[in-house]
């Protein structure tokens, strides 16, 4: 039942951490939803700000660069002789003042705070400075086709061709900007071509134009690829904040979680006192009365009660030196009175105290004890405690005509163990870790209605632990269980070697 109970468990907090994700998701969709519906372009309103942001920061890191190529642009056509000197000084100051203005209109954009911003008013700016921008360029176009240079002309339209290019490039995040930038200057080039007699200078010109309608196609990848970016970003943040929050919570949780048990386990750990003190009296007046200290009892049955008063009373004198023992060790208040030991005289003073009790059941206790074993720095209570829980829970679950096997010996990393297998109805490997906690039955006990609170190997554990060693259940159903407890190396207690009788020549010649 235990083992149906903690699955039930586990598939509610499964159901659970479903739900929750599911609640998560219809709420992150829902917030994409508004903020998609609330926005000019179909997008998070978050993103038309970071777009724009990202467009002010490229057109201001991109305006000395168009300030040189513009510069050398205008000297280009002077030095040929092609083009009068005058129109290219008026034409390049237009165009640098204008790539001023806009530089100088992205700087106050990006320092006006985020919400005091109007994405679509500015994004209106955005297209009518860079329209501006581009038609002062495309003028060169009608400076240059008035005069009979064909290097002129053709150097012009590759201008044009390097313009658009970096103009797509830094008007991606903002379409709109972008097709302004371009369409001025295709506008420019088709009237260039159709004014102009040359054939070559039309072809290099309809080129030209190819290249933009290429550009075009640029920009809107470039614009697919910086969304993608956003929200991959949005989405690396939202989880981000997700975590830390459920980090809180699950620090939270534990810490409250653990203050409880710290206060649970101080309350027993101090409340030994009053739980024994009464619990001592009814013992001792029972046990008074059992044994008929003072004259036999009128009724006979009054015997009876007072020996099963005097049982009951043992047994929860029991479970709570049980809850306390397992309080103690939870709480860190368990101290180890560390002694040395002999680990197979313990077992054999446990095997002894319980011999009429496995008599009684018909069992038979073999005992291989490895000769020999130095004594270990231990705890004498602690491990008397071990072996007879591990004793005791063998005898219960076996039944009668069984065999229990204990063993003591060296291990293999120079430590000692100590080995109780029986030959039980063993444990179903799912109900492994539920006997391990605290409280924690298997199935067959509460089928059995065996006796016992599910506290014996929690201790045991908790003992075994504060030793340093480990603590290995195994057991295979209708096979057995075998429990395998090892104390390291470190608490074994190497002889001494004998002192010598003469001190090394070292020392005599010192002397």
């Amino acid at each position: 039942m235990s083992g149906i109970t903690a699955e039930m468990i586990e598939r509610k907090h499964g159901a659970e951490a479903e739900a929750s994700l599911r609640r998560r998701e219809l709420q992150r969709r829902v917030r994409d939803t508004r903020e998609k519906l609330t926005s000019s372009s179909g997008l998070n309103r978050a993103f038309d700000y970071d777009l724009a942001r990202q467009f002010a920061q490229s057109r201001i890191s991109a305006t000395p660069g168009l300030m040189v190529f513009a510069l050398a642009t205008a000297l280009a056509l002077g030095l040929s002789n092609w083009v009068s000197a005058t129109p290219l000084l008026i034409w390049c100051a237009v165009v640098v003042s204008v790539m001023a203005l806009m530089a100088a209109l992205c700087r106050y954009f990006l320092r006006l705070p985020q919400e005091a911003v109007r994405v679509d008013t500015w994004r209106l700016r955005f297209v009518a400075a860079e329209l501006v921008h581009s038609i002062g360029w495309a003028t060169i176009l009608s400076i240059v086709g008035s005069s009979d240079g064909d290097m002129a002309k053709i150097l012009t339209i590759f201008a044009m061709l390097v313009l658009g290019a970096i103009g797509s490039m830094i008007s991606a995040t903002i379409p709109a900007v972008s097709y302004s930038a371009l369409v001025p200057l295709g506008i420019g080039m088709i009237a260039a071509a159709r004014v102009s007699a040359d054939a070559n200078f039309s072809m290099v010109s309809v080129i030209a134009l190819g290249a933009q309608a290429l550009f075009v196609l640029l920009t809107q990848r470039l614009y697919a690829n910086a969304v993608q970016s956003l929200e991959a970003r949005a989405e690396k943040d939202s989880l981000i904040a997700e975590l830390e929050q459920q980090k809180a919570k699950s620090d939270d949780s534990r810490r409250r979680a653990e203050e409880a048990n710290m206060a649970k386990s101080r309350f027993l750990a101090t409340m030994s006192h009053e739980l024994r003190t009464p619990l001592n009296a009814i013992l001792g007046f029972s046990e008074v009365m059992k044994n008929e200290v003072f004259g036999p009892h009128a009724v006979p049955s009054y015997k009876e009660y007072a020996g099963d008063i005097h049982a009951s009373g043992q047994h929860l004198l029991n479970v709570i030196n049980e809850i306390l023992d397992l309080s103690r060790v939870e709480a860190g208040r368990y101290e180890l009175q560390e002694e040395v030991v002999d680990l197979t005289a313990i077992v054999e003073d446990c095997l002894h105290m319980l011999e009429m009790r496995a008599h009684g059941r018909n069992l038979t206790v073999k005992a291989l004890f490895e000769k020999g074993l130095p004594r270990i720095w231990a705890d004498e209570r602690a491990l008397r405690q071990v072996a007879l829980n591990v004793l005791s829970n063998a005898i219960k679950f076996t039944p009668p005509g069984g065999e229990i096997t204990v063993k003591v010996g060296w291990t293999v990393s120079g430590g000692q163990f100590l080995s109780i297998r029986d030959t039980g109805t063993g444990i179903p490997e799912e109900e492994i870790p539920v006997v391990l906690t605290s409280f924690g039955r298997g199935a067959d006990a509460i089928k059995r209605a065996q006796e016992g609170t599910g506290l014996g190997l929690p201790i045991v554990k908790s003992l075994i632990d504060l030793h340093g060693g480990s603590f290995t259940l195994k057991s295979k159903v209708r096979e057995g269980t075998e429990v395998i407890i090892t104390i390291p190396p470190e608490r074994v207690m190497e002889a001494l070697g004998p002192l010598d009788k003469e001190p090394p020549a070292q020392l005599r010649r010192r002397a």
